[in-house]
């Protein structure tokens, strides 16, 4: 048995949730002891059915998050929480650090891309090992006991909802990489198993992941979104229009930040290709286009979880 010790942080949230969920029929190698940050007793007896045991943590303390890390001999960490900022996972990666030091075993750090370069390069000085993921829409039902909804599509959802239309916030058709929840979660559990068996997937500045089965124009989604949710009378019609400078401005307030983020949330163009996670034996189960024959059924899990 590996004597590995896993954390999840984010176990009530959609991607995290979902891992946590599926972890115990991945049929991984066997692993010492899996934990899950919790911030309630609801959510640790929530864990506790998923066999993980619970920890309490303020991330933004720096001694109680290396002293957590320590005392738990932590040697993996997928931190699915707060992509934007960089502190608590630099904490984070100076308990590995510690571990690493006591004990001569290997740490890992998964992380979203948002702050990678802090990341990778604090990882890198301190001989955490890295691994960064990409980020694309994803999408579908999340599996776990807390948030079952995306981020994406529920920000497409949310603005039109509160502007009656749905808009497109590029000029032209760009594209962007699109992945089930479940297929973004097999590339998470498919990262570990190679951990827990000793190999390395590529980690570092080699440790960039995406999990995608290929892109799709932002318009064909938004135009799906619109046929769904003129059906059910949430917006005027089903067209797409270009969102004004004012009109970005009120998606905006309706979304809960400034207009030059909306067209990140909700737009933008990508061109990466999966191709690290194939080569240590993913394979997505879901076509790129299947984000838009499902859109019905998300525009309905949506606005039944807002």
């Amino acid at each position: 048995m590996s004597s590995h010790r896993v954390l999840i942080t984010g176990a009530s949230g959609y991607l995290g949730g979902t891992l946590l969920a599926r972890l115990k029929d991945a049929d991984l190698p066997r692993y010492e002891k899996l934990y899950a940050l919790v911030r309630s007793d609801t959510q640790a007896e929530a864990v506790g059915q998923y066999g993980a045991e619970a920890v309490r943590l303020d991330l933004q303390d720096e001694d109680a998050v290396r002293k957590a890390i320590v005392d738990n001999k932590i040697t993996i960490i997928y931190f699915l929480i707060d992509a934007m900022r960089a502190d608590s996972q630099v904490y984070l990666i100076k308990g590995l650090a510690e571990v690493k030091e006591a004990t001569g075993q290997e740490v890992h750090f998964l992380h979203p891309v948002m702050a990678n370069c802090t990341v990778v390069e604090e990882a890198e000085r301190r001989g955490v090992r890295s691994y960064i993921f990409i980020p694309c829409v994803v999408y579908g039902k999340g599996e776990g006991f807390g948030n079952v909804i995306s981020i994406q599509t529920v920000a497409i959802i949310k603005a039109a909802q509160a502007m009656k239309r749905v808009y497109k916030v590029d000029e032209g058709r760009p594209t962007w990489p699109v992945c089930h929840i479940i297929d973004n979660t097999n590339l998470y559990i498919q990262i570990l198993r190679m951990i827990l068996k000793g190999d390395d997937p590529g980690h570092g500045k080699n440790g960039y992941f995406l999990a995608s089965s290929g892109s799709i124009a932002w318009y064909d989604l938004y135009a799906a979104v619109a046929a769904a949710m003129a059906e059910r009378n949430v917006v005027t019609d089903d067209s797409v229009i270009p969102a004004s400078k004012q009109i970005l401005e009120q998606m905006g307030e309706a979304l809960g930040c400034p207009p030059g983020v909306v067209t990140v949330q909700i737009g933008g163009q990508c061109t990466l290709t999966a191709k690290h996670g194939k080569k240590i034996g993913w394979k997505p189960r879901f076509a790129p286009e299947h984000i838009i024959e499902d859109a019905d059924a998300e525009v309905q899990l949506i606005l039944d979880n807002l």
